[in-house]
């Protein structure tokens, strides 16, 4: 209970930070094309300068403006555009859809990434305020959406990993609720989905109408 307690406050602090955050990054409007964190086609800037502009925009300046920035290029490689000092990664996908991840959300990435057990010792943040252009609430690997898959794009939002993801177990899996979410309950790379904005209409899987993912 002591645990669950923690993160419930945690999601709570994070709320005050994040709205501040949101009066300096405008939302855009996602399309619901590609992968939640990595593995879409193609897009970003044409220099590197609109490119790191673009990585920086996903979280607040005071974090991005010391961050070391990548980009991800068409065939998955990490290419750094500038070198940071704070400990925090901000990046772009080949779809030009920026984050930011501090040292834990890196180490977890790199699990995912490489389909093993994510190394998450504390609790660790990312930030897309941005919004994504869709995954899948349910499969991890999803890249596309289903009618079985429960596709979900997100606008502007905060992303939050727990080293037991058992803690996560007191919140919904609904993106719908109103509030935060777990996204992929019940794997090892469960984690919080924290909108900072109104979520936005959902797309609908071809021959399929979109479901809203079960309340838990």
């Amino acid at each position: 209970m002591r645990k669950t307690i923690t993160v419930v406050a945690g999601l709570l602090i994070m709320a005050g930070w994040t709205v501040a955050a949101q009066e300096k990054a405008k939302p855009e409007e996602p399309k619901a094309k590609s992968g939640h964190e990595t593995m879409a086609t193609s897009g970003g800037g044409s220099s590197d300068a609109a490119k790191i502009a673009r990585a920086m925009s996903a979280a607040p300046p005071s974090i991005s403006k010391n961050a070391t920035i990548m980009e991800m290029t068409a065939d998955g490689k990490m290419k750094q555009l500038r070198a940071g000092t704070n400990g925090w990664l901000c990046m772009t996908e080949p779809n030009g859809t920026p984050m930011c991840l501090d040292k834990e959300w890196q180490n977890w990435a790199d699990g995912w990434i490489n389909k093993k057990d994510p190394e998450v010792k504390n609790l660790g943040l990312a930030y897309m305020l941005k919004g994504d252009k869709g995954a899948s609430n349910t499969d991890p690997y999803a890249d596309k959406p289903a009618p079985d898959n429960q596709w979900v794009v997100s606008g502007p939002h905060v992303m939050v990993i727990v080293p037991d993801t058992a803690q996560l177990d007191v919140l919904p899996t609904d993106p719908q609720n109103g509030g935060p979410w777990v996204m992929w309950k019940g794997t090892k790379y469960a984690h919080i989905m924290m909108p900072t904005a109104q979520m936005p209409k959902q797309p609908t899987a071809k021959g399929s109408a979109a479901k809203p993912a079960e309340k838990k």
